[in-house]
Protein backbone atom coordinates (compact mmCIF):
# COMPACT_ATOMS: atom_id res chain seq x y z
CA UNK A 1 0.00 0.00 0.00
CA UNK A 2 3.13 2.35 0.30
CA UNK A 3 3.24 2.44 -3.51
CA UNK A 4 -0.53 3.31 -2.90
CA UNK A 5 0.04 6.27 -1.31
CA UNK A 6 2.07 7.52 -3.55
CA UNK A 7 -0.41 8.43 -6.41
CA UNK A 8 -2.93 9.18 -3.72
CA UNK A 9 -0.71 12.34 -3.05
CA UNK A 10 -0.32 12.94 -6.60
CA UNK A 11 -4.12 12.68 -7.60
CA UNK A 12 -6.16 14.29 -5.22
CA UNK A 13 -6.07 16.69 -3.29
CA UNK A 14 -2.72 17.01 -1.31
CA UNK A 15 -3.34 17.60 2.18
CA UNK A 16 -0.41 19.20 4.35
CA UNK A 17 1.10 16.54 6.77
CA UNK A 18 2.53 17.62 9.98
CA UNK A 19 5.69 16.11 10.53
CA UNK A 20 7.97 13.76 8.23
CA UNK A 21 8.47 10.02 9.77
CA UNK A 22 11.13 9.16 11.80
CA UNK A 23 13.38 7.72 9.35
CA UNK A 24 13.45 10.03 6.68
CA UNK A 25 15.79 13.42 6.93
CA UNK A 26 13.34 16.75 5.87
CA UNK A 27 15.14 19.30 4.95
CA UNK A 28 12.40 23.04 4.11
CA UNK A 29 13.22 26.09 2.19
CA UNK A 30 16.28 25.00 0.69
CA UNK A 31 16.84 27.68 -1.96
CA UNK A 32 18.19 26.13 -5.02
CA UNK A 33 18.24 29.56 -7.27
CA UNK A 34 17.37 32.29 -7.78
CA UNK A 35 15.48 33.98 -11.19
CA UNK A 36 13.66 37.01 -11.64
CA UNK A 37 14.37 38.91 -8.35
CA UNK A 38 12.91 35.29 -6.08
CA UNK A 39 14.32 32.61 -3.94
CA UNK A 40 13.86 29.20 -5.52
CA UNK A 41 13.31 26.87 -2.83
CA UNK A 42 12.43 22.81 -2.65
CA UNK A 43 11.68 20.60 0.38
CA UNK A 44 13.94 17.24 0.43
CA UNK A 45 13.42 14.00 1.53
CA UNK A 46 16.31 11.70 2.43
CA UNK A 47 16.33 8.24 3.66
CA UNK A 48 18.36 8.07 6.76
CA UNK A 49 18.89 4.22 7.05
CA UNK A 50 19.71 3.88 3.29
CA UNK A 51 23.77 3.49 2.17
CA UNK A 52 25.89 5.32 -0.45
CA UNK A 53 24.64 7.24 -2.90
CA UNK A 54 20.36 6.95 -3.91
CA UNK A 55 18.16 7.76 -6.78
CA UNK A 56 16.49 10.95 -6.61
CA UNK A 57 12.83 12.12 -8.52
CA UNK A 58 11.94 15.44 -8.42
CA UNK A 59 8.10 16.13 -7.65
CA UNK A 60 6.62 19.11 -9.55
CA UNK A 61 3.09 20.41 -8.74
CA UNK A 62 0.48 21.67 -10.83
CA UNK A 63 -1.59 24.35 -10.82
CA UNK A 64 -1.60 26.27 -14.96
CA UNK A 65 2.22 27.14 -14.70
CA UNK A 66 0.19 30.24 -12.12
CA UNK A 67 -0.27 28.69 -8.94
CA UNK A 68 0.09 25.97 -6.40
CA UNK A 69 2.15 25.03 -3.32
CA UNK A 70 5.36 22.83 -3.27
CA UNK A 71 4.49 21.67 0.43
CA UNK A 72 1.38 20.14 -0.53
CA UNK A 73 3.41 17.55 -1.73
CA UNK A 74 5.66 16.61 1.29
CA UNK A 75 3.97 13.67 2.15
CA UNK A 76 4.65 12.31 -1.43
CA UNK A 77 8.19 13.04 -0.95
CA UNK A 78 7.88 10.98 2.46
CA UNK A 79 6.87 7.85 0.68
CA UNK A 80 8.97 8.13 -1.81
CA UNK A 81 11.85 8.36 0.55
CA UNK A 82 10.68 4.99 2.23
CA UNK A 83 11.01 3.24 -1.13
CA UNK A 84 14.18 4.59 -1.17
CA UNK A 85 14.79 7.73 -3.31
CA UNK A 86 16.06 10.94 -2.36
CA UNK A 87 12.67 13.36 -3.23
CA UNK A 88 12.64 16.88 -3.68
CA UNK A 89 9.40 18.40 -4.25
CA UNK A 90 9.87 22.09 -6.10
CA UNK A 91 8.46 25.41 -6.30
CA UNK A 92 8.67 27.41 -9.23
CA UNK A 93 8.11 31.03 -10.51
CA UNK A 94 4.28 31.55 -11.75
CA UNK A 95 3.16 33.57 -14.93
CA UNK A 96 1.92 35.71 -15.59
CA UNK A 97 4.15 37.55 -13.72
CA UNK A 98 6.82 35.35 -15.28
CA UNK A 99 6.07 34.23 -18.45
CA UNK A 100 7.57 31.19 -20.29
CA UNK A 101 10.25 29.99 -20.40
CA UNK A 102 10.42 30.57 -16.63
CA UNK A 103 9.49 27.56 -15.18
CA UNK A 104 11.24 25.73 -17.42
CA UNK A 105 14.13 27.41 -16.49
CA UNK A 106 13.46 26.61 -13.03
CA UNK A 107 12.95 23.36 -13.02
CA UNK A 108 16.46 22.86 -14.77
CA UNK A 109 17.67 24.65 -12.54
CA UNK A 110 16.15 22.59 -9.43
CA UNK A 111 17.65 19.32 -11.16
CA UNK A 112 20.93 21.34 -11.75
CA UNK A 113 21.12 22.00 -7.96
CA UNK A 114 20.87 17.87 -7.14
CA UNK A 115 23.57 17.07 -8.95
CA UNK A 116 26.00 20.09 -7.63
CA UNK A 117 24.94 19.00 -3.87
CA UNK A 118 24.85 15.13 -5.22
CA UNK A 119 27.12 14.38 -2.59
CA UNK A 120 25.79 16.79 0.25
CA UNK A 121 22.55 14.72 -0.77
CA UNK A 122 23.43 11.14 -0.76
CA UNK A 123 22.23 11.43 -4.49
CA UNK A 124 23.26 9.47 -7.58
CA UNK A 125 23.50 12.10 -10.51
CA UNK A 126 22.94 9.17 -12.80
CA UNK A 127 19.55 8.42 -11.33
CA UNK A 128 17.18 11.57 -11.35
CA UNK A 129 13.74 11.21 -12.22
CA UNK A 130 10.97 13.80 -12.62
CA UNK A 131 6.70 12.90 -11.58
CA UNK A 132 4.67 15.79 -12.29
CA UNK A 133 0.90 15.88 -13.04
CA UNK A 134 -0.96 18.95 -15.50
CA UNK A 135 1.38 21.86 -15.73
CA UNK A 136 4.24 19.97 -13.84
CA UNK A 137 4.05 17.25 -15.90
CA UNK A 138 4.68 19.58 -18.77
CA UNK A 139 8.02 20.88 -16.81
CA UNK A 140 8.80 17.00 -16.08
CA UNK A 141 8.46 15.90 -19.84
CA UNK A 142 10.36 19.07 -20.80
CA UNK A 143 13.77 17.99 -18.16
CA UNK A 144 13.23 14.49 -20.26
CA UNK A 145 13.52 15.84 -23.41
CA UNK A 146 15.62 18.82 -23.84
CA UNK A 147 19.35 18.31 -24.40
CA UNK A 148 22.18 21.22 -23.68
CA UNK A 149 21.98 22.26 -27.34
CA UNK A 150 17.76 23.09 -26.50
CA UNK A 151 18.77 26.02 -24.04
CA UNK A 152 16.55 27.21 -21.77
CA UNK A 153 18.53 27.03 -18.71
CA UNK A 154 18.37 30.31 -17.45
CA UNK A 155 20.99 31.95 -15.13
CA UNK A 156 19.27 31.05 -11.92
CA UNK A 157 22.38 28.77 -10.47
CA UNK A 158 24.73 25.89 -10.88
CA UNK A 159 25.87 26.23 -13.99
CA UNK A 160 27.83 23.68 -15.79
CA UNK A 161 25.57 20.61 -14.55
CA UNK A 162 23.58 18.78 -16.61
CA UNK A 163 19.70 19.16 -16.30
CA UNK A 164 18.14 16.22 -18.40
CA UNK A 165 16.81 13.40 -15.91
CA UNK A 166 16.66 9.78 -16.45
CA UNK A 167 13.14 8.25 -16.31
CA UNK A 168 9.75 10.90 -16.43
CA UNK A 169 6.20 9.91 -15.35
CA UNK A 170 3.30 12.26 -16.59
CA UNK A 171 0.06 12.74 -15.02
CA UNK A 172 -1.97 14.28 -17.89
CA UNK A 173 0.26 16.79 -19.11
CA UNK A 174 0.43 18.53 -22.20
CA UNK A 175 2.61 17.51 -24.89
CA UNK A 176 1.39 19.53 -27.94
CA UNK A 177 0.97 23.14 -27.01
CA UNK A 178 0.71 24.13 -30.99
CA UNK A 179 -2.52 22.02 -30.40
CA UNK A 180 -5.63 23.72 -30.42
CA UNK A 181 -6.52 24.36 -27.42
CA UNK A 182 -9.92 23.74 -25.23
CA UNK A 183 -11.60 26.11 -24.32
CA UNK A 184 -11.33 25.56 -20.41
CA UNK A 185 -7.54 25.48 -20.73
CA UNK A 186 -7.05 28.40 -23.87
CA UNK A 187 -7.05 31.18 -20.81
CA UNK A 188 -4.23 28.82 -18.79
CA UNK A 189 -2.13 28.70 -21.79
CA UNK A 190 -2.21 32.34 -23.00
CA UNK A 191 -0.96 33.38 -19.68
CA UNK A 192 1.73 31.23 -19.82
CA UNK A 193 2.95 32.11 -23.09
CA UNK A 194 1.88 36.12 -22.49
CA UNK A 195 -0.78 36.09 -25.50
CA UNK A 196 -3.09 34.19 -28.01
CA UNK A 197 -1.81 30.84 -29.42
CA UNK A 198 -1.64 32.66 -33.08
CA UNK A 199 0.33 35.26 -31.86
CA UNK A 200 2.75 33.24 -29.62
CA UNK A 201 3.72 30.71 -32.58
CA UNK A 202 7.13 30.65 -31.38
CA UNK A 203 6.72 30.42 -27.89
CA UNK A 204 4.38 27.60 -28.58
CA UNK A 205 6.42 25.41 -30.03
CA UNK A 206 9.52 25.87 -28.01
CA UNK A 207 7.18 25.12 -24.91
CA UNK A 208 6.30 22.01 -26.51
CA UNK A 209 8.14 18.37 -24.80
CA UNK A 210 6.99 17.02 -28.41
CA UNK A 211 8.97 18.64 -30.07
CA UNK A 212 12.35 17.99 -28.26
CA UNK A 213 12.18 14.10 -28.02
CA UNK A 214 15.34 12.69 -29.61
CA UNK A 215 17.15 9.18 -29.64
CA UNK A 216 18.27 8.48 -25.77
CA UNK A 217 15.61 10.45 -24.42
CA UNK A 218 14.84 9.65 -20.63
CA UNK A 219 12.20 6.97 -20.96
CA UNK A 220 8.42 8.35 -20.20
CA UNK A 221 5.12 6.90 -18.98
CA UNK A 222 2.41 8.89 -19.48
CA UNK A 223 -1.19 8.58 -17.99
CA UNK A 224 -3.98 10.36 -19.67
CA UNK A 225 -7.42 10.55 -19.49
CA UNK A 226 -9.82 10.34 -22.65
CA UNK A 227 -12.78 12.69 -21.16
CA UNK A 228 -9.99 15.21 -19.86
CA UNK A 229 -11.61 19.35 -20.33
CA UNK A 230 -8.22 20.66 -20.52
CA UNK A 231 -5.63 18.24 -22.01
CA UNK A 232 -7.32 16.31 -25.03
CA UNK A 233 -5.78 12.94 -25.26
CA UNK A 234 -4.23 13.43 -28.29
CA UNK A 235 -1.32 14.98 -26.48
CA UNK A 236 -0.35 11.83 -25.47
CA UNK A 237 -0.93 9.99 -28.31
CA UNK A 238 1.07 12.45 -30.29
CA UNK A 239 3.73 12.06 -27.65
CA UNK A 240 3.80 8.30 -28.24
CA UNK A 241 4.07 8.62 -31.97
CA UNK A 242 7.33 10.95 -31.16
CA UNK A 243 8.49 8.15 -29.06
CA UNK A 244 8.22 5.77 -31.58
CA UNK A 245 9.88 7.34 -34.37
CA UNK A 246 13.03 8.26 -32.36
CA UNK A 247 13.51 4.88 -30.31
CA UNK A 248 12.84 6.31 -26.95
CA UNK A 249 11.26 3.41 -24.56
CA UNK A 250 8.09 3.97 -22.58
CA UNK A 251 3.99 4.28 -22.68
CA UNK A 252 1.50 5.70 -22.76
CA UNK A 253 -1.93 4.33 -20.78
CA UNK A 254 -5.15 5.68 -21.87
CA UNK A 255 -7.61 6.01 -19.56
CA UNK A 256 -11.13 5.71 -21.44
CA UNK A 257 -13.72 8.15 -20.06
CA UNK A 258 -11.84 9.51 -16.94
CA UNK A 259 -10.98 13.63 -17.09
CA UNK A 260 -8.03 15.59 -15.06
CA UNK A 261 -7.32 12.90 -12.88
CA UNK A 262 -8.90 9.92 -11.34
CA UNK A 263 -9.51 7.50 -8.23
CA UNK A 264 -10.76 4.33 -7.56
CA UNK A 265 -9.29 1.00 -8.92
CA UNK A 266 -7.51 2.89 -11.25
CA UNK A 267 -5.68 4.96 -9.15
CA UNK A 268 -4.90 2.06 -7.55
CA UNK A 269 -3.43 0.61 -10.92
CA UNK A 270 -1.50 3.72 -11.48
CA UNK A 271 0.26 3.46 -8.11
CA UNK A 272 1.46 0.23 -8.80
CA UNK A 273 2.94 1.26 -12.62
CA UNK A 274 4.26 4.40 -11.26
CA UNK A 275 6.47 2.52 -8.85
CA UNK A 276 7.67 -0.45 -10.95
CA UNK A 277 8.56 2.06 -13.54
CA UNK A 278 11.07 3.92 -11.64
CA UNK A 279 12.33 0.81 -10.02
CA UNK A 280 13.00 -0.51 -13.43
CA UNK A 281 14.98 2.68 -14.85
CA UNK A 282 16.34 4.19 -11.64
CA UNK A 283 17.31 1.45 -9.17
CA UNK A 284 19.81 -0.81 -9.74
CA UNK A 285 19.88 -4.59 -10.59
CA UNK A 286 20.24 -7.10 -8.23
CA UNK A 287 23.81 -7.97 -8.27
Amino acid sequence: MRRHGIILALLLCPVRAADPPGDVEFLRDVEYGRAGGEALKLNLAIPKAAKGRLPAIVVIHGGGWAHGDRSLHDDLTWRLAKEGYVSATIGYRFCPKHLFPAQVEDAKCAVRFLRANAERFRIDPDRIGAVGFSAGAHLAMMLGTMDPADGLDGSGGSPGFPSKVQAVVSFFGPTDLLMAPTEGARPIFEAFLGGPQAEKREECRRASPVGYVSKGDAPMLLFQGTNDPLVPHAHATRMADAMQAAGVPGRVELLVGLGHGWGGGELVRSATATSAFFAEHLKPLPR
